[in-house]
């Protein structure tokens, strides 16, 4: 495994993945909006006090091997798309996710930010599958997931941070087979 995680640079055809800092804060705070969240298990921050202590967390964690959260931004002109990561890196089960701001949705951005993130585990991490869990009604975070091979192996209830009931799926996206 890569033991700096705070170097890992990913690049796609359209994208740059960089580890989170706390340089782009103001745009996480800003752009990580309830609409954003409906779906997902956190809430946005109240204050960018919130978005600044997520960061350092996220750090800390990467320093630890533990995580990859990644700011995805666009490989030609820098711009702010959206956070994402890989966790649960020291386990056989890592877990992906992303999000993508709410003005650049509709550009599939997010399924190339996942397969990067993908392949970078599939390159770097032994595992015995990725998990990839989405709200039922999600259909452009399931469609990521199936894009890959996902297969759906379960489906349960979960409250988010928001106190909402969250109608969960959840698929184990396997490692590519080496030939």
């Amino acid at each position: 495994m890569i033991v700096n995680l705070l170097k890992v640079i990913i690049e796609t055809p359209r994208l740059k993945l960089v580890p989170t800092s706390l340089q782009y804060a103001p745009e996480i705070f800003k752009e990580f909006t309830q609409e954003i969240t409906t779906f997902m298990y956190p809430k946005p921050a109240k204050e960018i006090k919130e978005t600044e202590a997520f960061i350092n967390t996220s750090i800390k964690e990467m320093e630890n091997g533990e995580t990859l959260q990644v700011v995805i931004l666009n490989k030609n002109t820098g711009e702010f798309f959206g956070h994402g990561g890989a966790k649960n890196l020291k386990t056989d089960t890592p877990e992906l996710g992303i999000w993508i701001k709410k003005g650049a949705h509709g550009n599939k951005y997010g399924r190339e930010a996942v397969t990067g993130l993908k392949q970078w585990v599939d390159e770097n991490i032994k595992y015995k599958y990725v998990i990839y869990p989405a709200d039922r009604r999600n259909i452009a975070s399931r469609k990521i997931a199936e894009s890959l091979g996902g297969i759906l192996e379960d489906e349960y209830p979960k409250e988010n941070a928001s106190g909402n009931i969250l109608d969960m799926v959840e698929y184990r996206i396997y490692p590519l087979k080496s030939s």
